[in-house]
């Protein structure tokens, strides 16, 4: 259990460049890759595809589409900012404003950015990663008599989780990116990798090692203060 949970909290997102000369081994990535297909779903649905991009020629295409910023991005991520260390360890949740552009932090620009900024490609996000793991959503596979599919959305959760841990023991970089934010640019990376129109783009994984080593502040809230024990009022176990 202490190895698991040992690779549980060294679990991170790597956001800084990855070395585009120093590709993913077929060994490592199979691995990668089995971890995932024992993913947990509803029902046992497995209801994902997996693109696995590592074609250089290929990739670059992918960094040349171009995207916008979205105005409610900004608006939502700045709620989960903090602007110093301590602020973020008081509050045990969110992420440093010095880990984003400054533009980013400041609620006056965000409707310029959003609105009057030049498109940005999405090489800005790929940032030389080797490899990029497609992650597709069939909405057709949910769990029976479900209106929404919160399980299906879970069962995406569970595969993402798979895969980050199973980079992180192998040593493999990872970052999440939501490259099909806008619907053009979805649209766009469907045609360009022949997805059929019934698919989602779910989210997409940048795999690969780090050009520079980086750490960032982590924080998370201690067991006491998200726990209740046999009634919500009652705090902590």
């Amino acid at each position: 259990m202490s190895e698991v949970l040992k690779v549980i909290k060294e679990r991170h997102s790597s956001r800084v460049s990855y070395d585009p000369n120093r590709p993913v081994s077929k060994e490592n990535l199979g691995q990668i890759l089995e971890a995932a297909r024992w993913a947990p779903t509803g029902h046992n649905m497995q209801n994902y595809e997996v693109i696995v991009i590592d074609d250089k020629v290929l990739l670059e295409k992918i960094g040349n589409i171009n995207s916008r910023v979205l105005e409610e991005f900004l608006r939502d991520n700045y709620g989960h900012l903090s602007f110093s260390e301590e602020e973020l360890k008081r509050k045990g949740t969110g992420l440093l404003a010095a880990g984003f552009p400054p533009d980013w932090v400041d609620p006056a620009k965000f409707s310029q950015i959003a609105h009057e900024s030049p498109p940005v490609p999405l090489s800005n996000s790929i940032r030389g990663s080797p490899t990029l793991l497609m992650v597709l959503y069939d909405p057709r596979k949910k769990a029976p008599a479900i209106a929404v599919d919160v399980y299906g959305f879970i069962s995406l959760g569970c595969l993402m989780e798979n895969i980050w841990l199973s980079a992180q023991a192998l040593g493999v970089g990872m970052q999440i990116l939501s490259l099909s934010a806008t619907v053009s640019v979805e649209k766009e990376l469907k045609q360009l990798l022949g997805v059929p129109e019934e698919l989602k783009i779910a989210y997409t994984i940048r795999l690969g090692y780090p050009a520079i080593t980086a750490k960032s502040l982590r924080v998370r809230r201690n067991i006491e203060d998200f726990t209740h024990h046999n009634s919500y009022s009652q705090k902590g176990i």
